[in-house]
């Protein structure tokens, strides 16, 4: 069920990697080479995914490439929020995907594009409609982001939270789905694209909504889903059996699993953005867990004088 695993999420974003611990992203390619390095070792038909950076910008590919952080990918991932964070446009995507296509020879997968509903719902369906226009047939894999609002209760992972005024807000609403369950307008634009377009959802740990997003995504006739499995998460209590529950409610997808977010106490500080004081701990994370969940198949030998 697992398809593909990307190692961390924008790692370009200060939200998510801190950059004064590593401002020449060296230790980041390092993590990602050995991440790389060990997912083969157990599973060489998984497609490996550098992290989808956020900006889209070309010269970070080439610092990462120049550091050996391509080696040991298969693709290179770029994220896209162009009606609300970006300052780009939205029929600017073709161009955006243009610029790192002409650094890398890799393919480029779009693993997050979304437009949010903060300002007005009629935007967002707007933006799933142009979104599939410009971009299925473009690139091999696209993830809309996301199926569900997060809820304003549980907080969104940024620096900096409330101090950035509407740039905060807005990551409550880039969902399909409102919080209370009810759809937005865009659902019904989306469900045209289903089958060409993929979803992203975060499952936080214990996510009361794992259940409900099953059931939508068959309904809507969603094939392939991007989602996450946190190496934080895993030093909680039973969390390998909220692992084995959320793999298990998702296995009828085709599963692009980020793997991200350093646990406290093994972070050259107390973070999840840090890098790891052992980058190797890491690697160590992600091969356990597709070893435990996408384990290379072992094909039975055929009796003499049968053709497979």
């Amino acid at each position: 069920m697992i398809e593909a695993a990307m190692f961390w999420n924008e790692p370009n974003n200060k939200s998510h990697w801190d950059p004064e611990l590593d401002p020449d992203w060296s230790i980041f390619a390092d993590t990602v080479t050995r991440a790389g390095q060990a997912v083969a070792a157990i599973n060489p038909a998984i497609t490996r995914v550098l992290g989808g950076m956020s900006p889209i910008d070309p010269q970070w590919v080439r610092r990462i490439e120049a550091h050996g952080g391509l080696d040991a990918v298969d693709v290179i991932a770029v994220h896209g929020f162009p009606l609300d964070w970006n300052l780009w446009s939205i029929h600017d995507w073709p161009a955006k995907v243009a610029e790192i296509e002409a650094v890398t020879t890799k393919p480029v997968w779009v693993t997050e594009v979304g437009v949010g509903s903060f300002g007005a719902e009629e935007v967002q369906v707007f933006g799933v409609k142009r979104t599939a226009e410009l971009l299925v047939g473009r690139v091999p894999r696209i993830f809309w982001y996301s199926l569900f609002d997060l809820p304003m209760e549980w907080g969104a992972t940024t620096r900096h939270r409330e101090a950035e005024g509407s740039s905060y807000y807005r990551h409550f609403y880039m969902g399909l789905i409102r919080p209370d369950g009810t759809p937005k307008p865009a659902l019904d634009e989306y469900a045209k694209v289903a089958a060409e377009m993929g979803l992203m959802q975060w499952f936080h740990y214990q996510d009361p909504r794992l259940d409900d997003a099953v059931a939508w995504l068959k309904r809507l006739g969603t094939k392939k889903l991007r989602t996450g499995l946190s190496w934080a998460d895993s030093f909680r209590p039973n969390a390998i059996d909220w692992f084995d529950r959320q793999m298990e409610a998702l296995q009828d997808f085709d599963l692009t699993v980020t793997f991200c977010f350093t646990p406290e106490h093994l972070g050259v500080q107390p973070h999840h953005t840090s890098p790891a004081r052992e980058p190797q701990a890491f690697a160590d994370f992600c091969a356990w867990m597709i070893d435990r969940y996408a384990p290379a198949r072992v094909v039975a030998p055929q009796p003499l004088g049968v053709l497979a």
